[in-house]
């Protein structure tokens, strides 16, 4: 039995090696944070956190000019990341896009000798971890770390993003609802311009996720956007632009 998946996106315009029954597996939410990277000019873009690297390569896969750094602490994930990058689907943005093994965490010269060098990019994402660390465990220790959100790491995440941007860079961040707090926190006097979107499943249910965007050094208030839903009424089909978002066939632009 494989320990491993081969998995489509974008409607099969790339793919992407996933550890099965271990780590943390790439779906939607990837999909979706990729789809707040919009630009019309060259842009270097770092996936902070990148397992295996889907959102990265679905940002590489919708631009043609964006070249992608997936940072990933984890061998094991980024050499998942590497052997996607090796598949001939993935041929016509590989070139575009290299694997850095380093902890998001570092700072000062630590982090810039790891490779992560300050004022560079024009984009960063990042799909942190989500669950409180007093939730319930998994087993699966990459999968736990993957998960676990414990006191003050989102705070290192958006500071490294903060070091790493160049001014007037963005950052993006998928995230559940209940880290909107946290997340204003953490962007603190590095970003303003804050824009957020909520996701709902269907009309009157509650979001289950966050769409965020900040801008580093801006001093624009913050924006809470009309929401997304998800799936059509009474069905589980999606909603146009939310499936064109999934797929690589729009960017959810901001709005300022």
């Amino acid at each position: 039995m494989s320990n491993e998946t081969i998995d489509s996106f974008h409607r099969g315009k790339f793919r992407v090696i996933q550890p099965l029954g271990q780590g943390h597996r790439s779906g939607m939410d990837a999909m979706l944070l990729a789809s707040l990277v919009a630009s019309d000019k060259p842009c270097r873009v770092a996936d902070l956190g990148a397992g295996a690297g889907a959102a990265g390569m679905a940002v590489a896969s919708r631009l043609e000019n964006a070249e992608v750094l997936l940072v990933e602490r984890s061998p094991l994930m980024a050499d998942f990341a590497r052997k996607s990058l090796a598949l001939v689907e993935n041929e016509r943005f590989s070139s575009r896009v290299s694997v850095l093994e380093a902890d998001v965490a570092l700072t000062g010269r630590a982090r810039v000798a790891a490779g992560l060098a300050d004022d560079y990019f024009d984009h960063v994402i990042m799909n942190p971890p989500f669950n409180d660390a007093s939730d319930r465990k998994t087993p699966d220790a990459l999968k736990a770390e993957a998960h676990a959100m414990i006191d003050g790491l989102l705070d290192m995440w958006v500071r490294t993003a903060g070091a790493i941007m160049k001014p007037g860079g963005q950052l993006s961040l998928i995230a559940r609802p209940e880290s909107i707090a946290t997340i204003i926190s953490a962007c603190g006097r590095r970003f303003g311009g804050i824009e957020i979107t909520a996701l709902h499943p269907r009309t009157g249910e509650n979001a289950v996720r966050i769409l965020v965007t900040a801008i580093k050094q801006s001093r624009a208030r913050l924006t809470l956007r009309a929401p997304l839903i998800m799936h059509e009424e009474d069905t589980h089909k999606f909603s146009a632009f939310v499936d064109d978002l999934n797929n690589g066939r729009a960017a959810y632009r901001r709005r300022r």
